[in-house]
């Protein structure tokens, strides 16, 4: 029995060894993604052939050299023209670095006449794995490269991988610091897009044009550009995402800071959660823009998973903002400078200082039914010549943009409150109902409009099927006509 027992136990186990052992290679995933290209140029399924962009974006950490050296001749004709001027920006490989099976690297014969789609992927496949390892000049030649070979190409499956080599080309050139030396390019980019009805394309130097822009401050040329491209449907969420971002950003410098704020959350709300990067910038922007609106965000949007320790300089600027303390704003603002200036919020923190002496004359108004003009400026400390001519002016400037509900009493030098009423006898808790009912309805149109269905292909044979049926009745009732007109004779 012990021995039975030995052999099913040995049994058993000699399958998972297979399995490990059957394991595909990264160079065998390749060829298969190859495949799947190969079969949606044919079939013209762009899904394929995004699924296969994809799953390229999952093997990237597995790229080598030599990985890419083989994959290159089995994808394209050794000494052809693509072949020699993707080799070229490869380092030269080494035996130790080999990893290729030598049973899965026989499986397949390189391809003869590759498609162009499948060419495209070459470049991207090299151009992915140059800046991967920091080869940021290469890159930029392979960019340029695959650039050119792109304005020749107008095929609808190629878009997908057009889109992918749009975002590294602008990329690369980021990288080494020569983003504006492209602006040109992306804008005759965008109108053939636009010409040839490529909205990935559109939607993708869209994007990348605004963030050319933004990157130098250019945000009249930014807004000028956004206002008159061609509008249309989002293809890509990320490049929506992306897209609400640069809009978030160009309101807030032109102070529309209520649009700003719903694009940014909004940007925030449909990345991914893998997106922690760009979550964190949207988070960033979207306090100062509450802040400059007069909000307070709440506790928990600084304590999100991840985000902590990035959002701490927001944080302890809120709580100064809350308080209406101006010294510890400024300690503040002094304390994280190098981090406001590095996210470009510098600027718009200046713009709080304001904000802070509103909050603490708000802060003023609840707490005193009547206080003197020279105490409100003792406890805003107000470090001007006049601190008491300034804190009337500031309270005057309140009072007009019903900031506070006071009067002035300036015969006596006095701040009057007025007592504050029930809010719930005013409009305004059915304002703030009606704006929520108001975006959770966008938010489900905008998710119906999501949806994406599979092709009609019930239908499509329901269609075929009829057709068939009345090709056979049709044929039946000629063959009877025929019966009969026999018998006629």
């Amino acid at each position: 029995m012990t021995q039975d027992v030995e052999m099913k136990e040995q049994a058993a186990a000699a399958p998972s060894n297979s399995v490990a052992s059957t394991a595909p290679s990264t160079l065998q995933q390749l060829k298969e993604i190859a495949s799947l290209i190969e079969t949606g140029t044919y079939a013209r399924e762009v899904r394929r052939i995004l699924r296969a962009v994809r799953l390229t974006i999952s093997l990237r950490k597995k790229l080598k050299a030599s990985l890419v050296h083989a994959f290159l001749n089995f994808a394209l004709l050794p000494g052809s023209e693509v072949h020699s001027r993707l080799s070229s920006f490869l380092p030269q490989e080494d035996d130790h670095d080999m990893d290729v099976d030598t049973a899965t690297s026989t499986i397949q014969a390189s391809v003869k006449h590759s498609s162009p789609e499948l060419e495209i992927y070459c470049y991207l496949l090299v151009l992915i794995y140059l800046i991967d390892q920091k080869r940021y000049n290469e890159a930029k030649a392979c960019s340029s490269a695959s650039i050119t070979r792109l304005k020749n190409l107008n095929r609808r499956t190629i878009d997908v991988l057009a889109a992918r080599l749009y975002f590294y080309y602008s990329l690369s050139y980021e990288l080494t610091g020569d983003l504006s030396d492209i602006r040109g390019t992306l804008l005759s980019l965008h109108r053939i897009a636009t010409l040839r009805h490529d909205e990935l394309g559109q939607e993708t130097l869209l994007n990348l044009l605004l963030r050319n822009y933004l990157h130098y401050n250019l945000y009249d040329q930014a807004e000028k550009l956004r206002s008159k491209a061609p509008r249309f449907e989002a293809r890509s969420n990320q490049q929506f995402c992306r897209y609400l971002f640069y809009l978030g950003k160009i309101r807030t410098i032109q102070l529309e800071y209520t649009d700003a704020k719903e694009s940014l959350l909004q940007a925030s709300r449909k990345a991914p959660a893998s997106a922690l990067g760009f979550r964190v910038q949207c988070n960033k922007w979207a306090v100062i823009v509450r802040l400059l609106l007069g909000e307070i965000p709440e506790r928990t949007v600084f304590m999100q998973k991840g985000m902590e320790k990035a959002l701490r300089p927001y944080f302890e600027l809120t709580n100064a903002v809350r308080i209406g303390d101006l010294d510890l704003f400024k300690n503040v603002a002094e304390k994280f400078s190098a981090t406001f200036t590095s996210d470009g919020t510098h600027n718009l923190i200046v713009r709080l200082h304001h904000n802070v002496i509103r909050t603490g004359l708000r802060n003023i108004n609840i707490s005193y039914s009547r206080i003197s003009l020279a105490d409100v400026a003792k406890k805003l400390r107000l470090d001007s010549p006049n601190p008491v001519a300034d804190a009337e002016s500031i309270v005057s400037k309140a009072i007009r943009d019903s900031a506070i509900d006071a009067t002035l009493d300036h015969a006596n030098g006095w701040m009057v409150s007025k007592e504050t009423g029930d809010i719930y006898s005013t409009n305004e808790p059915q304002t703030a109902f009606n704006s929520r009912i108001a975006f959770c309805l966008n938010m489900h149109n905008e998710a119906v409009r999501a949806l994406r269905f599979p092709p009609n292909s019930d239908k499509e044979k329901e269609s075929a099927e009829k057709r068939r049926e009345r090709q056979q009745q049709e044929q039946e009732l000629a063959k009877h006509i025929a019966e009969e007109e026999d018998d006629d004779f």
